[in-house]
């Protein structure tokens, strides 16, 4: 397996993608995960005024850097209750992947409360099936992943492998497949290994991560509580040949969820070289991982 990680490590250093794929780089990793929830977020980049040109401009970075763009994560929203907002945003992503030639992009599943397991499905299966008609273009993978797990009474929504298996089963579409949150799984009961069996062949991505169980905190591998050895042989088990990708926001604790100081603020927010001091870490620990199952690739 090779290791990739997310233009999102960076979001909170910079609102230029180019500049995350650069430190991403430096810190040894040459396959990346472009996040575009960041362009979502600053109007700029893929939803700029010139956005033609921004995928120029990207192939150029890329190529620069020597980096290569493995899968891709469209914006999140309320597919379900957003009047085709969300699928228009979605759509201007499948066109980016295809002048990148990311061939796996992660779309959300939604949820409206009220609705029962059947017509969360459903509903859903009228959301994905026109932007599969779109994916179909540039041979892009729509890739629905299981959510964390989230108990608000009358809301449904798809937080384990059997619902995501009977997701991807009811599209029933070549380019329709899963994406595996192994932090989101650590929320479940069901060992990973097994569940990744019954995924088996649609697994056609990842978001590493870590958690204690109780909240979707995206921590380092061995932070939290997950079973890195059952995560290993479920994919060994499934043939997985993907892309171990990192999903890890929760290095440093934002500067709002920390005590506050008025005198001064010179630490208020990790600096920018400590977070280049653990990017090089998390490359470091995605290799020791990987090399425990003989499956490391440059």
């Amino acid at each position: 397996m090779k290791l990739a990680t997310t233009t999102g490590d960076f979001f909170g250093y910079t609102d230029s993608q180019a500049i995350s794929l650069e430190h991403i780089r430096k810190a040894g990793f040459h396959y990346a995960d472009y996040n575009f929830g960041g362009d979502h977020q600053w109007k700029n980049g893929v939803y700029g005024e010139n956005f033609e040109r921004y995928f120029e401009e990207i192939n150029a970075v890329t190529e620069a850097l020597g980096i290569r763009l493995i899968q891709a994560h469209a914006p999140m929203g309320k597919p379900l209750a957003d009047g085709g907002k969300l699928l228009a945003d979605t759509i201007r992503c499948i066109e980016a992947c295809g002048a990148w030639k990311i061939p796996n992009l992660v779309v959300h599943s939604g949820y409206i409360k009220g609705l029962s397991r059947e017509e969360t499905l459903e509903r859903n299966r009228e959301f994905f099936l026109p932007l599969l008609e779109h994916a179909e273009k540039y041979n892009v993978n729509i890739l629905v992943e299981n959510f964390n797990k989230m108990c608000v009474e009358g809301l449904y929504w798809i937080d384990n492998a059997t619902d995501l298996l009977s997701m991807v089963e009811r599209v029933n579409h070549p380019l329709f497949h899963a994406v595996w949150d192994t932090g989101h799984a650590n929320m479940q009961e069901m060992p990973q290994d097994e569940e990744l069996r019954l995924l088996g062949k649609h697994v056609r991505a990842l978001h590493v991560q870590d958690n204690h169980g109780d909240a979707d905190s995206h921590l380092v591998p061995f932070l939290g509580t997950m079973n890195l050895d059952a995560v290993m042989t479920g994919l060994s088990d499934i043939g997985y040949d993907g892309y171990f990708t990192f999903e890890v926001g929760g290095f440093f604790n934002p500067a709002e969820k920390r005590r506050g100081y008025s005198r001064d603020s010179r630490l208020k927010s990790a600096p920018l070289e400590l977070r280049c001091a653990f990017e090089r870490y998390l490359y470091d620990l995605g290799k020791c991982i990987l090399e425990k199952y003989n499956c490391f690739e440059e």
